[in-house]
This record gives C-alpha cells, sequence and structure tokens, in this order.
C-alpha cells in the first residue's frame, strides 16, 4: 500500500493569505493539529495548533508573519510503512504528499492511517493472537508458519520487535481461528516459549474448562 493510495484533498490546505484564525477553525472542523501551507502547489511547511498560538496577531494573513515551518513529506510512491514512521516520529496529525516534482498532492491524515493499519494487521478479522518469545537465532518464519498450518490454522498478519537488552525477539501473530488451543499445544510441542494469547473465546473457553474440571471430579468420585 502506497501513499497514493492514502493521500486525500479534502483536508484543506492553507495558503499565505489565510488568517491564523481560519486555520485554526479547520483543525477543529477536521480534528488535526496540523495543516500544510500550500502556495501553487509549492509546499511551504507545516503550521501546528501551537505556532498559530504563538502568533501576535492571529486575525493577520500567515504570509504576514515570519515563522520557521516544519517540511516533513512523503512522495507518493514511498510505503505505508515510511509514512507511519514519519507520522510516529514527528507525532503528527497529517503527512504531506508530494509527486516528483515537489509539487503538493495531499496530505494522509493520522486517523487513516490508522484504519489503513488495522486492516493490514488483520484487526477487523475474526480470530485469536499468540505472543511468542525466541532467540534470534531460532527464529524461522517457515516453521512457525507450518505449526500454525498443521493445527488447522492460518497466519492473518505477523510483527516481529526485537529485545536488545535480551538479545530476543517477540512475535505477534494473528490467526485466523478464535480456538487458539490446538496452535497453544503445538508451539508447547515444539518448545516455543508462549508470553500471551488472546481470544473473543477466552471468557467461554474459560468456563468450559471449568466445567470440565468439575465432570472430572465428579466422575473420580
Amino acid at each position: 500500500m502506497l501513499a497514493k493510495d492514502l493521500y486525500s484533498d479534502v483536508i484543506p490546505s492553507l495558503k499565505t493569505s489565510d488568517t491564523g484564525l481560519d486555520a485554526l477553525n479547520w483543525m477543529e472542523v477536521f480534528r488535526v493539529s496540523h495543516l500544510p501551507i500550500v502556495n501553487n502547489r509549492v509546499f511551504l511547511g507545516l503550521i501546528t495548533d501551537l505556532d498559530i498560538y504563538d502568533l501576535n496577531k492571529a486575525d493577520e494573513p500567515l504570509g504576514n508573519h515570519t515563522m520557521s515551518l516544519m517540511k516533513p513529506y512523503v512522495f507518493y510512491y514511498q510505503h505505508i510503512y515510511e509514512v507511519v514512521a514519519l507520522a510516529a516520529r514527528l507525532k503528527l496529525t497529517v503527512v504531506p504528499v508530494l509527486n516528483e516534482q515537489m509539487e503538493y498532492l495531499g496530505v494522509i491524515s493520522q486517523s487513516e492511517l490508522l484504519h489503513r493499519m488495522a486492516d493490514i494487521i488483520a484487526a477487523h478479522t475474526p480470530g485469536g493472537i499468540i505472543e511468542l518469545e525466541l532467540g534470534q537465532r531460532d527464529y524461522s518464519l517457515a516453521e512457525i508458519s507450518r505449526i500454525v498450518e498443521d493445527s488447522d490454522a492460518k497466519i492473518l498478519s505477523l510483527y516481529v520487535k526485537e529485545n536488545q537488552e535480551t538479545n530476543s525477539l517477540h512475535l505477534c501473530i494473528k490467526l485466523n481461528r478464535t480456538d487458539l488451543r490446538p496452535v497453544l499445544h503445538a508451539f508447547d510441542r515444539y518448545g516455543y516459549k508462549i508470553n500471551a494469547s488472546f481470544s473473543e473465546n477466552d471468557l467461554l473457553d474459560d468456563g468450559a474448562m471449568k466445567n470440565y474440571d468439575a465432570l472430572m471430579m465428579f466422575l473420580n468420585v
């Protein structure tokens, strides 16, 4: 998924002839803290609500003020991961998108990024989550996939976080099934360290296990 698939011109850009009050009004309407200033498709920079609050006369055109604007942007061909990295690093509520001629195309909003990332990690798809911890040398995506698929499940999304202090990897795996017990048993059988698991059936499973334990106690009597 690329920036060209994400940007929109619904959130307006500002001109230097707009006032700080105009900018604050648009920020309130679209619930953002940043807006791009653009003149003739030339991206001049992002202005923040804090920049406007610092102006002595917010009712005057922005061009009347001397401001040091930050100029973060991505090109339309960059991947969504690069967009997210920039937005997270600078805490942006909008990310400007430019073409190869450095012309302004539009912005990607924070809410759009969140929505698209939810699609990428299959957040809206029913299923369970398993968190594993393993050494870097022990990481094999092929083996993990085989264990999951042999347990009659499929991986919908997977991400890896490195812990440099312990030289280990933390894996978060989203599966297409809510009953995780066969997969958990398989990982345990192969010696994987399971840090946590989450399932929509957790409460139901707890109740079922209590009923099962009660039945076994009755039969043992």
